[in-house]
């Protein structure tokens, strides 16, 4: 019922704040990659590598970046479910930075909570559109991060922080 809908989505935002726990060191600054989007990045076909290279960018830019995949990722670059330890992994980053949501949930939802709740930004090319009137911040500018591969090369469009 309603209430085990609650508990579940309660249970996801604080799984998703574990995957950024709070980075050490002052200035440093969390960002959400929805690895979903990212994926497709390169040329529109789904690669694990874009989304490394994403997150690679986003360490050397001094931000600590916590990746969140819909259920089905590992079917997107693969033949089978990969968790959140395997993605964390192949990504080279610490499992609790990596979140794979539960098959049957939605990832921006989310990854929109997760990203209020720790006052982070969003990068993803997703404009968010279906849910702006619960999260109204994807219209602030500089809150979604878009960007994209350009001849082997990340570019992101930050503004200042």
């Amino acid at each position: 019922g309603p209430v085990a809908l609650l508990a579940a989505a309660a249970a996801l935002v604080l799984l998703a704040l574990a995957v950024l726990r709070r980075p050490k060191g002052a200035g440093r600054r969390r960002v959400i990659v929805d690895g979903s989007n990212v994926l497709f990045w390169n040329g529109g076909t789904p690669a694990l590598e874009t989304v490394g290279a994403v997150v690679q960018d986003l360490t050397a830019r001094g931000y600590v970046p916590g990746v969140i995949f819909d259920a089905n990722v590992g079917y997107k670059i693969g033949t089978r479910y990969q968790d959140d330890a395997e993605l964390a992994h192949r990504l080279g980053l610490p499992d609790d930075r990596v979140l794979v949501v539960p098959r049957g949930t939605i990832a921006d939802t989310t990854i929109l909570s997760a990203a209020r709740k720790i006052n982070a930004k969003v990068v993803t090319n997703d404009r968010y559109r279906d849910w702006v009137q619960d999260f109204p911040e994807v219209a602030e500018p500089g809150f979604l991060i878009r960007g994209g591969l350009r001849e082997g090369r990340v570019e992101l469009e930050l503004t200042a922080a």
